[in-house]
């Protein structure tokens, strides 16, 4: 297990506190609560001073915001031209402390994640949960059992404090590097909160752990950093939950998300991501897989303005796998640009990607995949399948697979199906007894079929229940 120490034995902490009062004025003015809106230099040196971070994690900041500065937009995908930073409020905190006991969180924070569920949850059948609401999270604990075992889980401000040398190994270095895109380094100049989840060698751990974030401020962001250590031979369940209030104003939601699989290891990561319709949703998420290492993807898509979101494996190591899985749902004003990537890099690997997608009342749903083996990758094998549904003349459903062989001996197969609910359909269900609305919601149900039960009971349920919701008055 890795030994926690203090964040400035290599520095001289009254020497780093007096620049940092040198650069901020109104650093005597103690923490605040909200940053003006807008990105500057001196307001990412402020999240930094405001955290109270090693002055190594300053430094990754701004180099992040300089790749930020220059990097242009993407323009390979949905149109971001009306995506304002000035009008974004990049950091916002909710409470001045952090809870290992829900009787000790403030009642509103309290009040929300009650009516979510979490601690009735927790409680159930969850090895441990993170909380974060707004910028920080708020809420750590986990199973003494586990602990006792050396895992670590907690949101990852936390980890920076006592696991610092771990941090800096692993936080955006050879995963998701500060120049990968603009919206990377974006995160790696404002990132707050998340979670880090560390898994010792050995160790399995048979109940899944859970964050739940909650972006809960008007125009704001949440860029929440996810770091995920599994190592040699252990095993693991991660669950994540997202949801943010409408506002009528946009807001930004940019995180990352890096795990790392070590040789026959396994990490499940699990989402639902039920955003506003206000919510630009533009996330970066990837893996990598050593020896004989299973990284899989499950996730559901609900919410947002726009969302562009491809989970990327790389199978780094002989006989690594991957499997992604994709349900997204893309309603009126909506546009979902989502799908997969597995990069190839090792002999024997396999990998799969489905991606279920349905689009209603004018939205536009795209799959984007892409499946890469690179040379020397013999006798890898891929399998990548798109289906899509489309509920009326105004949605639009489209498939962008892309495939790159650079080695002989391989297998790759890829699919895609195009359905559209006809009114022969809802007219024998409807004969059948049925209303307008249960008909759609009964071919609906039976276009995700076996794929849902992926998803751990509570979330197939609440997944089945929102799409439901969703497509309320769809027909037509």
């Amino acid at each position: 297990m890795p030994k926690a120490h203090n964040q400035y034995t290599t520095q001289n902490p009254l020497r780093l506190r007096k620049q940092r009062q040198e650069i901020f004025s109104d650093a005597s003015a103690g923490r605040i609560k909200r940053l003006p809106k807008g990105l500057s230099r001196r307001m990412v040196e402020q999240i930094s001073w405001e955290k109270s971070e090693p002055e190594w994690m300053l430094k990754k900041r701004l180099l992040a915001y300089e790749f930020f500065q220059k990097k242009p937009m993407p323009t390979w995908g949905v149109d971001l031209s009306a995506l304002d930073f000035s009008k974004i409020n990049f950091f916002q905190r909710a409470t001045e402390a952090k809870y290992d006991t829900w009787k000790n969180v403030p009642k509103e924070i309290k009040n929300t994640f009650e009516k979510i569920g979490v601690p009735q949850a927790e409680r159930k059948y969850l090895a441990g949960v993170v909380g974060q609401y707004d910028s920080e999270g708020f809420y750590n604990r986990l199973k003494a059992q586990w602990g006792k075992r050396g895992v670590i889980f907690c949101d990852t401000d936390t980890a920076l404090q006592k696991y610092p040398d771990l941090v800096k190994e692993y936080f955006m270095t050879r995963c998701v590097p500060i120049a990968d895109h603009k919206f990377a380094a974006l995160h790696g100049a404002v990132w707050s909160g998340g979670s880090f989840l560390y898994v010792p060698a050995g160790v399995k751990i048979n109940f899944p752990v859970q964050t739940y974030f909650r972006m809960n401020a008007r125009a704001s962001g949440q860029f929440e950093h996810t770091l995920i250590i599994v190592e040699e031979g252990a095993e693991m369940q991660y669950i994540e939950g997202c949801t943010a209030p409408i506002y009528n104003t946009d807001a930004l939601h940019s995180a990352v998300v890096e795990i790392f699989v070590k040789k026959g290891a396994r990490c499940r990561y699990t989402t639902v991501q039920n955003w506003s319709k206000d919510v630009y949703n533009l996330n970066t998420k990837r893996s990598i897989v050593a020896e004989e290492g299973v990284q899989e993807w499950v996730g559901g898509s609900l919410g947002s303005k726009i969302s562009m979101l491809y989970p990327c494996t790389i199978l780094a190591g002989r006989k690594a796998r991957a499997d992604h899985l994709n349900i997204s749902l893309a309603g009126p004003g909506q546009i979902k640009d989502t799908g997969a990537k597995v990069i190839h890099g090792a002999p024997d690997t396999a990998s799969t990607i489905i991606s279920k997608s349905i689009a209603f009342g004018g939205g536009k749903s795209v799959f984007r995949g892409l499946v890469q083996i690179a040379k020397g990758a013999k006798n890898s094998k891929a399998h990548m399948q798109c289906d899509s549904l489309i509920s009326d003349n105004r949605s639009s459903c489209e498939a962008v697979p892309q495939i790159k062989i650079f080695e002989n001996d391989v297998s790759v197969a890829h699919e895609a199906k195009v359905g559209k609910i006809s009114e022969e359909q809802i007219f024998y269900l409807m004969s059948r007894g049925l209303t307008e609305q249960q008909a759609t919601n009964l071919i609906v149900q039976g276009f995700r079929g076996k794929e849902v039960k992926e998803l751990p009971l509570e979330y197939a349920v609440e997944l089945n229940r929102l799409i439901q919701l969703e497509m309320t008055g769809s027909v037509g």
